[in-house]
């Protein structure tokens, strides 16, 4: 196992941040958002920080990389409903020289505050885009050390 961060609760903690509003087709027969989405928000999301740091996918896949989820951690806490406007926080949580994690909070005001919906965490590797493993590019390894 490689996953060894803790998600916080806290959203104070995260660096970034990605809203996101439920779609009808992401909810299931109890009218509330089907478990198998929540991966996808977080990558959503995770794309979107990419982005936002000046390091898109299309540049991993420039470069030759791809960054496979190796192990993925997800603790509902609170339903998501159809049109609820969730806030996904992230984190870049650990950093070594072969793997990376990101850390996830996800949020969304319940009429009153915002309350937490679930926490979770993904691992990712780095990989050539034959799939042999690699190591991690240097501005990610360099970003993970300022976080220390």
């Amino acid at each position: 196992m490689r996953l060894s961060v803790e998600p916080s609760t806290d959203p104070a903690v995260y660096d970034f941040t990605h809203e996101i509003r439920v779609r009808f087709v992401e909810t299931d027969a109890m009218g509330i958002v089907h478990h198998s989405h929540y991966l996808a928000y977080f990558e959503e999301t995770r794309v979107a920080y990419l982005r936002r740091i000046g390091h898109p996918f299309t540049q991993w896949r420039e470069d030759g990389l791809e960054s496979p989820v190796l192990e993925s951690f997800l603790q509902y806490r609170t339903p998501l409903r159809f049109d609820d406007v969730m806030t996904v926080h992230l984190r870049l949580a650990a950093v070594t020289r072969a793997t990376f994690q990101m850390a996830y909070l996800i949020t969304a005001d319940d009429g009153t505050s915002d309350t937490v919906r679930a926490t979770g965490v993904t691992v990712h590797g780095c990989t050539t885009l034959e799939g042999r493993p690699t190591r991690l590019p240097a501005w990610l390894r360099e970003l993970g050390e300022h976080r220390s």
